[in-house]
């Protein structure tokens, strides 16, 4: 038998296989919510894993790309529209929460999907976060927490740990990172999931977890930055520290669920939700409130 694996021209053997891998992905219908635009972030970075959690879960929901906007801000995670077959607004340094939302109010029959990194999030737009939880608007925040600003060349932001040597900390970080997770559940998220970006086959059905409830769904994936950050979040470090959350948790329970926050674990998956009306379902009692005294 001749052994085409140590030949440097491309035998049948392997051409075959190219070609039924690539027809598989061409029936599996995922290249449909793809662009022409490949994506420019750094070679290995956990945001590659989030974007394969997204288009499998677009897919396996049969998202209507013709009605679907992605919003982003400013950062790594900005560029995100540019690679997805979907509109598309790639708006200022932390307004991609009040513009998605307000497009998700403009037209309530669109899917919006909001994408950020934490310092955008959580830094500039922080002040957003709780009004778009209290309003409980109908869209989707996925939050690429690397705990650091990549795309201006690693500086810290608010999740970097204390003492971390960052490009504005050659000292180490003397603040204290914040909890994104707890801030959420403090201000009272209808639906609060996490994730780790080197799983990305458990972030699909999370992803589609959270399109499907009706309200604020706010997902923080943990991400690693292998250009900047080479000792906090890495693949290394990660890797065997993720568990999925307890199979007995109730998401119902908050206080069950800020009590897994608080644990300091890193936990993979829905720690909290509820069934309260959206904002669109309130905007319609309103409505008829009005008609029935108007009658």
């Amino acid at each position: 038998m001749i052994d085409h694996t140590s030949s440097t021209d491309p035998s049948p053997l392997v051409n075959a296989r190219v070609a039924d891998d690539l027809s598989r992905v061409n029936m599996s219908g995922l290249l449909g919510y793809r662009s022409a635009a490949l994506p420019t972030w750094c070679p290995g970075c956990g945001y590659y894993g989030i974007a394969h959690g997204i288009t499998h879960a677009l897919n396996a929901m049969s998202i209507d790309p013709a009605r679907l906007v992605v919003v982003s801000g400013i950062g790594c995670a900005g560029r995100f529209p540019f690679f997805v077959n979907a509109y598309g607004f790639h708006t200022v340094h932390g307004r991609a929460v009040p513009i998605g939302c307000g497009v998700k109010m403009a037209n309530p029959e669109l899917t919006v999907l909001i994408v950020g990194g934490d310092g955008d999030g959580f830094g500039i737009g922080g002040g957003h976060i709780p009004h778009a939880i209290r309003r409980n608007v109908n869209v989707t925040y996925i939050v690429f927490d690397n705990a650091i600003y990549g795309l201006t060349k690693g500086q810290a932001s608010p999740t970097t740990p204390a003492g971390q040597t960052t490009g504005t900390s050659p000292f180490g970080t003397v603040e204290d990172r914040i909890n994104p997770a707890l801030m959420c559940l403090g201000y009272g998220a209808s639906f609060l999931g996490t994730g780790y970006a080197g799983f990305p086959d458990q972030l699909a059905p999370l992803i589609q977890a959270a399109v499907a409830h009706r309200g604020f769904s706010i997902l923080i994936v943990t991400t690693p930055c292998i250009t900047f950050d080479h000792t906090n979040i890495t693949y290394d470090r990660f890797r065997s520290r993720w568990e999925p959350v307890p199979p007995d948790h109730d998401p119902s329970d908050l206080h069950r669920a800020v009590d897994l926050v608080l644990s300091g674990k890193h936990l993979t998956g829905i720690l909290f939700q509820d069934t309260r009306p959206d904002w669109e379902a309130r905007q319609q009692g309103l409505r008829d409130r009005i008609t029935r005294t108007g009658d």
